[in-house]
């Protein structure tokens, strides 16, 4: 094992792969998702050619199944993967931003190609399933919340967390999920126009609704705007038993069988970053001690500039590097990544995620064999055969989105 950088091999010809289509961060109704379904997403992936699809569900591997079955229907690739938002107090101590704009020490971490069938056990497992339940705790206490708030302006409604629960998730609650609760009911309750936007305007504390009645997305972006975020009449302060530390959420994705990943926010509101990631070279630095090596973008939230020039240097630093796109909004957004929110990728890029993509679907191959992947135990790198673990990937990839002929 060698964590020393292999920058010499950005001169060879990478494997092609790039016409594939990569999204390794997808949400599905297992957190939140704009999706309705993982065979829907599935669909709209094969339709747009991205071959190559990652499910990243916020405390949740429950989909893995569903998502493999459906991708081997459709000759997708399946990259399993999850999300966890962690803690790092230090840097909460210090008012340091990670890849939270809003919250010091809060920082987003993803583990990619986590084994499949699962392979965590206690304690790592109960952890998990600790965060998850307390996660779910605390937006069931901001339904107890929104319901005093409905109470309080004479709604002819309230909203059941039970039924939320059953109806509109798999297990895994977010606040959008009320949010989403809060607009159907609204729908179904009042008849015109008038009565719905006067409802809103009663609900906001004065405030007018701004979005058109027709964009279902928007509304509910307003109510968790207006309501569930800090300082809303629904909002409720999340309890520390709600944040692992950091390093414990590293542990969990490495029993998991997955590797670590830092997702870099970069660019964000008018070329803004964040404490830790404006100086890239010393967030590369931290990014090593903290023992991470791969991080992730969302590029439709980066200029196409900052884009190339975190991936290019972080993968010349000897990182895995992937994009997604989350789609952990109402909003529904094409499955192929794009930049600048619909700037093509540039080839280089293309090519970039692919390779990322081949090294995850490698250790996720390898791991499910019970074989050492691309990272150990301990999360070190083997950087040095960097290479040949993207032309297993390139292999394990195409073998997979074949179809089999009779």
């Amino acid at each position: 094992m060698n964590e020393n950088n292999n920058k010499s091999e950005d001169k060879k010809s990478p494997p092609a792969g790039g016409e594939l289509g990569v999204n390794a961060h997808m949400h599905t109704p297992y957190s939140f998702s704009a999706f309705e379904s993982i065979p829907q997403a599935l669909d709209m992936s094969k339709a747009e050619g991205v071959k190559v699809v990652g499910i990243n569900d916020f405390y949740a591997t429950e989909g893995y199944a569903e998502w493999g079955e459906e991708c081997k229907k459709r000759n997708l690739y399946p990259l399993f993967n999850i999300e966890f938002i962690s803690l790092n107090k230090e840097d909460q101590a210090k008012g340091a931003r990670n890849n939270d704009p809003n919250n010091p020490g809060r920082t987003y971490i993803s583990g990619k190609g986590l084994a499949f069938p699962q392979i965590l056990k206690d304690p790592y497992l109960k952890q998990l399933n600790d965060v998850k339940a307390e996660s779910n705790h605390h937006v069931e206490m901001m339904c107890e919340k929104m319901n005093e708030l409905l109470v309080s302006v004479d709604a002819p409604f309230s909203i059941d967390f039970g039924k939320v629960e059953a109806e509109l998730t798999k297990g895994s609650i977010r606040e959008r999920h009320l949010a989403t609760a809060l607009r159907m009911n609204v729908n179904d309750t009042f008849n015109t126009e008038e009565e719905k936007k006067a409802f809103y305007e009663k609900v906001f504390g004065g405030k007018a609704l701004k979005s058109d009645l027709s964009d279902l997305a928007a509304i509910e972006n307003e109510i968790r705007g207006n309501l569930l975020k800090a300082g809303g009449a629904a909002f409720v302060p999340e309890s520390p038993k709600a944040f692992l530390e950091m390093e414990d959420v590293r542990q969990i994705i490495l029993h998991a069988g997955g590797i670590p990943t830092y997702p870099f926010l970069a660019d964000f509101g008018d070329r803004q970053f964040t404490d830790f990631e404006g100086d890239k070279e010393k967030a590369l630095k931290m990014l090593k001690e903290r023992g991470f090596a791969s991080i992730e973008l969302i590029p439709t939230r980066n200029t196409a500039e900052v884009l190339e020039e975190y991936s290019q240097f972080f993968w010349d630093n000897g990182f895995v590097v992937t994009f997604g796109t989350e789609h952990n909004s109402p909003a529904m957004e094409p499955i192929e990544v794009h930049v600048e929110k619909n700037k093509k990728l540039s080839p280089t890029m293309v090519e970039l995620n692919y390779k990322g993509a081949c090294i995850v679907a490698a250790h996720q191959d390898l791991v499910a064999r019970g074989k050492k992947g691309y990272i150990d135990e301990n999360g070190v790198a083997d950087i040095s055969n960097r290479d040949e673990y993207v032309k297993m990937g390139d292999e394990v990839i195409k073998k997979a989105i074949t179809p089999l002929t009779p």
